[in-house]
């Protein structure tokens, strides 16, 4: 039987503990899952039991956690997730202090990664970044908050967030409306991280004001984007054309991020992306860098970072030749049998 330890953590406060816990302990509750360990809260202390290894590992998660906790922020199970995720992988837990912006909820924003440290501070150092990674990283929602904050100091005067209407087994023909309604789909990702930070009200204030600007990349042609902070979200569905003009609008006094995930391209059959052709036009051009992100940088659940390993894993080829093999020996077997 191994052997068995104990630890306790000591909160400073009330905040804190509220911080660290999250609504009716469900935080604990993941923690005790996950590292398989018993979790005892009683007022601001917390006690930690069971076999060594793995109370050792909550110690290491916890005091991250707690020293999240002490900063202000709430903790949230992607953070959970991540932390437990990291101790695992022998990763060295850091929590960067950086806060890009908060939102109108009083939630702090900022990156919780090695690779979203890199990625934001990219984007503070040089007019023009591409983030590359997979999905769920982080990658529109930081750069959406990094437009928003750049804004609030007044470094620029309005933001412009763009993404290529490419569909993905649905056609835009098909679905009910006008274009402003029929491309909302296509946007939504960004509207979201809008509303999670500013709220529906401000949102929509700023858009009505044209401070803040959502359209198709379609729109961009003929523009030049001064005092701007622009972001274009998708770009792996972007041909190389495309690219071309949405790089050469950049005006005056602009910025912008380009983000997408080569993994998951929706062009054609034969369309080159343009975010796959840029990586190799502009590789070491000053003024320009680009940060990819990978399975480590995903902080929603935890299949998600599963899931990608899977697929970056996974013998395409292999699989094809597998299938293409059973289907000719059913085929001389159908034709076996009818002679």
């Amino acid at each position: 039987m191994p052997s068995q330890d104990q630890v306790i953590f000591e909160l400073s406060s009330n905040a804190e503990a509220f911080n660290l816990f999250g609504s009716y302990d469900e935080n604990l509750a993941l923690l005790e899952d996950a590292l398989d360990v018993k979790l005892v809260a009683r007022g601001n202390s917390i006690t930690v039991s069971g076999p060594s290894d793995k109370v050792s590992d909550a110690q290491k998660v916890l005091e991250h956690l707690v020293g999240r906790a002490r900063t202000g922020h709430k903790v949230t199970a992607q953070d959970v997730r991540y932390a437990v995720r990291s101790v695992r992988e022998g990763n060295v837990l850091k929590d960067y202090n950086d806060v890009i912006i908060v939102t109108h909820r009083g939630k702090t924003i900022g990156p919780r990664t090695p690779g979203q440290k890199q990625y934001v501070d990219a984007i503070r150092r040089n007019a023009l970044v591409f983030g590359v990674g997979p999905a769920g990283t982080g990658k529109t929602y930081l750069a959406v908050a990094m437009a928003l904050a750049a804004f609030k100091r007044r470094e620029v005067d309005r933001i412009i967030l763009t993404r290529p209407a490419v569909e993905a087994g649905e056609k835009l023909g098909f679905l009910p409306g006008d274009i402003q309604e029929k491309v909302n789909p296509y946007l939504r990702p960004v509207y979201d991280a809008c509303f999670d930070i500013l709220g529906l009200d401000t949102f929509e204030r700023h858009m009505q004001r044209g401070l803040i600007e959502v359209a198709p990349l379609a729109y961009m042609r003929g523009r030049t984007l001064e005092s701007a902070f622009v972001i274009l979200d998708e770009a792996q569905n972007t041909t190389p054309e495309q690219m071309k003009m949405f790089l050469t609008r950049l005006g005056m006094n602009s910025k912008a991020v380009v983000n997408g995930d080569i993994t998951q391209i929706d062009l054609p059959k034969g369309v080159y992306s343009g975010l796959d052709q840029v990586r190799a036009v502009l590789a070491g051009v000053p003024g320009i860098e680009m940060v990819y992100l990978t399975d480590r940088d995903v902080v929603r659940h935890e299949l998600v970072s599963r899931i990608i390993r899977a697929y970056d894993n996974f013998d395409e080829e292999a699989w094809k030749e597998e299938k293409s093999s059973v289907s000719k020996n059913g085929e001389t077997r159908k034709a076996q049998q009818q002679h």
